[in-house]
């Protein structure tokens, strides 16, 4: 049961504490790792970027996972002491949704540069300098949905799995395709093994969390049958493999047609993206995130069981 232990004062840390300073932040040095080893990269040759982008997301990722092993070799007394802060920076639920809530403030106070400025600060990386109120608040309900599995499913997922090593592991495969996992210049070939690698990682999460959104809006009062039917007709719209999944459930429950200019189209229904639709959103998500919670503690309870 050590592993639940870990887990649930990770996440009393979590909401008490929030994300701790840059300089002691693992996910901060990922990056670092990330943005000097994308710095040798050769030029030119396709196959040259493609191996060497696959060195940088495997060598990363036991760098920052593996030598998590020899917490193992502590007694669970001592060993706990530093896996609870640790685990807490491979998740975050109190700053994905504090983010939709600093939107949602923004929206309802009609402030809607303070809206972009949030939206793109905590939660998208696209331009959102010309972005519509409905826009704005499409591209949050979109974020908050796909950011559950980023940002909380899949690293739980991971640690119920593998313990500590396995949460991180799944950190920087995420972290190495969130900076260079883009179909853009050398990163269209040298991004492309933390892409698929990230894809793979997130296919069980995802879909998971798609089907515990799904009994998060029955248990708040949404229309699970139009999130249903949107699950089975849309998730493919995404270039994404996996975002389509939890983005058509939260569109068909909450009735609107989610919309990313040039990209994707989510159609789960016409009614007006407004304020509500985002504060109906993060009433889901808090659902859900909690969903995932029990789901991370009975396969943190089996690990102990079993391993």
């Amino acid at each position: 049961m050590t592993l639940v232990f870990i887990l649930l004062c990770a996440v009393i840390v979590d909401f008490l504490y929030g994300e701790p300073p840059s300089k002691y932040h693992p996910v901060v040095y990922m990056g670092k790792y990330i943005k000097a080893f994308w710095a040798k990269r050769p030029s030119g040759r396709e196959r040259h970027l493609l191996y060497f982008g696959g060195a940088l997301v495997v060598s990363g990722a036991l760098l920052f996972s593996w030598p998590l092993r020899l917490l193992g070799m502590f007694p669970d007394v001592v060993m706990v002491i530093p896996a609870i802060p640790l685990l807490k920076t491979a998740f975050s639920l109190s700053g994905l949704l504090r983010a939709g809530e600093d939107v949602l403030a923004a929206l309802k106070k009609g402030n809607l540069p303070q809206a972009r400025k949030s939206l793109s600060w905590n939660l998208v990386s696209r331009d959102t300098s010309d972005l519509s109120d409905e826009e704005v608040t499409g591209a949050a309900v979109e974020s908050m949905a796909e950011n559950l599995t980023d940002s909380l499913a899949s690293p739980l997922f991971f640690f119920g799995l593998f313990g500590l090593p396995g949460a991180f592991f799944y950190r920087f495969c995420n972290t190495c395709d969130s900076m260079i996992g883009y179909r853009a210049g050398d990163m269209e070939w040298g991004g492309k093994a933390a892409a698929r690698l990230d894809d793979i990682l997130n296919w069980i999460p995802a879909r998971m969390t798609a089907f515990l959104l799904l009994a998060a809006g029955a248990m708040a009062g949404e229309n699970i049958m139009a999130g249903a039917e949107a699950l089975r007709t849309q998730r493919k719209n995404t270039p994404s493999p996996n975002a389509g999944w939890t983005m058509s459930v939260m569109a068909g429950m909450l009735g609107v047609t989610l919309e990313k200019r040039d990209t994707y189209i989510l159609s789960g229904g016409n009614e007006p993206i407004t304020a509500e639709v985002l504060r109906r959103c993060l009433k889901i998500v808090r659902i859900a995130a909690g969903l995932i919670l029990i789901v991370a503690v009975i396969l943190g309870g089996l690990h102990g069981m079993f391993l």
